[in-house]
């Protein structure tokens, strides 16, 4: 008898974790979907309430499930774009703040992660466009070290690459900006891009059409 009933919770007991599971990976991947629409909304009128939609979502979901790094990194990921994008500077690093918050918290359940250090480094890289002249060094070094950390980690990440790219690509050629070293990490980028794929449907995913668009633009 002891045994059954022993049988009865454990099933009860893995049949809610499992529907507890599934109720998690359906809330992510909505949520995940919908960045695509709110990089949609902004470039269309310049909007960007549904990122900090967006990003209160995640955080409920990290505050529920309390033990996973994906919630947190996309709370911070909605948080940097609206840190990149936002045109009132003083907004800035509000933002950048909030995103470092879910960034940390993402790093204490996953550590050695090159995603979230790719996502760290366009933190520090959004704190630039407050005054180019005086963060563009301090800023700038901060997101090339933390590149260089995801690039250890795995060097099959494309978002190291496209972010590298980024950098050299956006910064002007008296800093050491290049657009023909963008373009070859660009093109390494798509590279990695091709073989790439998420350790989950969960895991980030992001960043390839973005690079084929900086790439259409050097000429």
């Amino acid at each position: 008898m002891k045994r059954i009933l022993f049988s009865l919770l454990l099933s009860s007991s893995v049949w809610a974790v499992q529907a507890q599971d599934a109720k998690y990976v359906a809330a992510m991947t909505k949520n995940i979907a919908l960045i695509d629409s709110a990089h949609i909304k902004y470039f269309a009128n310049a909007d960007l309430s549904l990122f900090e939609t967006e990003a209160n979502a995640f955080e409920r979901i990290a505050t529920a499930e309390k033990d996973k790094w994906q919630p947190y990194y996309f709370a911070a990921y909605c948080q940097v774009m609206e840190a990149l994008y936002v045109k009132d500077k003083d907004k800035v690093d509000g933002w950048a703040d909030k995103a470092s918050l879910n960034v940390d918290k993402a790093l204490s359940f996953s550590p050695d992660n090159s995603e979230i250090l790719c996502l760290q480094s366009l933190v520090a890289t959004s704190r630039i466009s407050v005054d180019p002249m005086t963060r563009g060094l301090p800023y700038g070094k901060e997101a090339a070290v933390l590149l260089e950390k995801a690039k250890k980690l795995n060097a099959a990440n494309p978002r190291v690459y496209m972010l590298q790219g980024q950098s050299l690509y956006y910064t002007p050629e008296q800093f050491g900006g290049s657009k023909v070293k963008a373009k070859e990490l660009f093109e390494t980028a798509l590279k990695q891009f091709a073989s790439f794929k998420p350790a989950t449907n969960l895991d980030p995913n992001w960043g390839e059409a973005y690079t084929k668009h900086l790439l259409s633009t050097i000429k």
